[in-house]
């Protein structure tokens, strides 16, 4: 008889395998869509060469059409005009950053004999990120902790500093009606520096920073403690993560109060500046006790449910959670989150995704430390820690290499009677396959049985219509992987033939 893998989407891995039968339990770069899962689309090469990681990258178009790419590493800002890439680093007023991070303010943080036994630390040792926004044509750039340069769209003129913005500015943004929001800044009366402090230029005047009676210029402390992460236009509104809140903040116009700011809800903190994404009026973010939650304005904050959440939390970097960086991939409706992993290093190396259409989630190893969505740029733009920035969605390679991709299965039994079963092969059903793909078998009697019998890997080479080998036992798990160039497979519902054995 024929035994169909009819497995439900997306990736189920916080309990025991055999605790969730009939699901796939692991995967790598395998994406769950419109019902079945197939392979993440390949990637291509734009720009090599820069210094320092990339932590930011941020697409626009200028006034005559073409697309350039502002880049912001911890040593340098970039641009690509016209596919070339140009050094605009400021040449005065910057100061190179960190690569990695050492922990944020509070004891035992930095490094060692930086601060005094048992104090808090006066510095953050986080590394350099960016906030990177436009103003017409031109570039807004806010380097973490540092002030606000323009960079005029003048390839032979290097970006220079707003002297009249705070001197300090944990990040920044500007709003559709052209102002220019400083979140964690300098008072403006005392120019002490405060974690919780929101400043605003006047409305078309990202130099006028000095609060009149006839300007929008506008300075509020958020209420509560800790210090703000990140902020984000969501909406109509302006969405403001400290390390233990969401607050919102909405114009309300000139006059003695432009902008309100509340608090919308407690412990939904931001981990790291670039671990929340905005798609349309709906935001997405992993909080510091590394939950992930979504919120809308007008609502409450809630948790999106993470079947794969354990194997995040127990291997992410605890000293790098300021590297994760989160994107959209609009064509798919997914979110993703790249974070450096233990098992691989400090750098960002693995992602965990989830389909915001019906809550599936899956994960992957790639390392990428900063990465936006299409448009204006036709693909997604992701950048490697050496300095490589890639097109994604395209084509089925990995820049010419190959793709390593896997599926696999929880424990299940063959039948659900228990018997024990002779599996005598698989009837393949794969849609648009590009290179093999193997399938090994893991066998064994009894769910906690320590001996377990490895058939396989077997290869299914494209329009095969069957593959014949014999297994035999009672509980199965089945691995189906691949690495090609081209790689690229569909599931359907391949099928093996089994036949019972024995009894119970």
């Amino acid at each position: 008889m024929r035994a169909a893998l009819q497995i439900p989407p997306g990736i189920v891995s916080d309990d025991t395998t055999f605790a969730t039968p009939g699901r796939w339990s692991d995967c790598n770069n395998m994406r769950p869509w419109r019902g079945k899962h197939q392979t993440i689309g390949g990637w291509s090469v734009e720009t090599t060469g820069l210094t320092g990681v990339c932590r930011n990258v941020l697409p626009w178009t200028d006034n005559t059409g073409y697309t350039n790419i502002a880049l912001g590493t911890h040593s340098k800002l970039y641009a690509v005009v016209a596919g070339a890439l140009y050094d605009i680093t400021p040449s005065s007023g910057f100061t190179a950053g960190s690569e990695h991070g050492a922990g944020g303010p509070g004891w035992g943080a930095g490094t060692f004999g930086g601060s005094t036994w048992g104090g808090p630390s006066s510095t953050d040792y986080f590394p350099l990120t960016w906030s990177l926004n436009t103003w017409g044509e031109n570039l807004i750039a806010n380097p973490r902790n540092q002030s606000i340069f323009l960079w005029e769209n003048n390839t032979g003129t290097p970006a220079a500093e707003i002297t009249a913005a705070p001197d300090n500015i944990t990040c920044s943004l500007v709003t559709p009606s052209r102002q220019v929001l400083a979140f964690g800044c300098n008072e403006e009366v005392s120019n002490q520096f405060n974690p919780l402090a929101i400043r605003a230029s006047d409305t078309e005047d990202y130099t006028d920073w000095t609060t009149t009676v006839t300007n929008s210029v506008s300075e509020d402390i958020l209420e509560g403690s800790g210090r703000i992460v990140g902020a984000r236009i969501v909406g109509d509104y302006v969405g403001v993560w400290t390390d233990t809140g969401l607050y919102i903040g909405q114009y309300i116009g000139a006059g003695a109060q432009p902008w309100l700011w509340q608090k919308v809800a407690s412990n939904t903190g931001l981990i790291g500046p670039n671990a929340v994404q905005v798609i349309n009026q709906q935001a997405f973010w992993v909080t510091p006790d590394l939950q992930f939650y979504t919120w809308t304005p007008g609502s409450m904050p809630v948790v999106i449910p993470c079947p794969i959440r354990n194997d995040f939390k127990d291997n992410i970097d605890t000293s790098q959670f300021e590297k994760i960086a989160a994107t959209s991939i609009t064509q798919f409706a997914e979110v993703l989150w790249f974070y450096p992993d233990t098992r691989d290093g400090v750098e960002n190396s693995r992602y965990v995704g989830v389909n915001t259409l019906d809550g599936l989630w899956y994960r992957g190893t790639l390392a990428r430390s900063a990465v936006c969505d299409s448009g204006p740029t036709k693909y997604p733009l992701f950048v490697d820690p050496d300095g490589n920035v890639f097109s994604h969605e395209v084509g089925n390679t990995a820049n010419g290499s190959a793709i390593d991709w896997h599926l696999e299965t929880s424990d299940t039994y063959i039948e659900e009677a228990g018997r024990y079963m002779l599996v005598r092969g698989i009837w393949p059903d794969f849609e648009d396959q590009k290179g093999a793909v193997s399938l090994t078998l893991t066998l064994k009697n009894y769910p906690q049985d320590t001996t377990t019998y490895t058939k396989g890997p077997y290869t299914l080479g494209a329009n095969i219509s069957k593959k014949d080998f014999l297994a035999q036992g009672r509980v199965i798990r089945a691995k189906f992987s691949g690495s090609s160039s081209p790689a690229f497979v569909r599931f359907g519902k391949p099928a093996f033939d089994v036949v019972a054995t024995g009894g119970e």
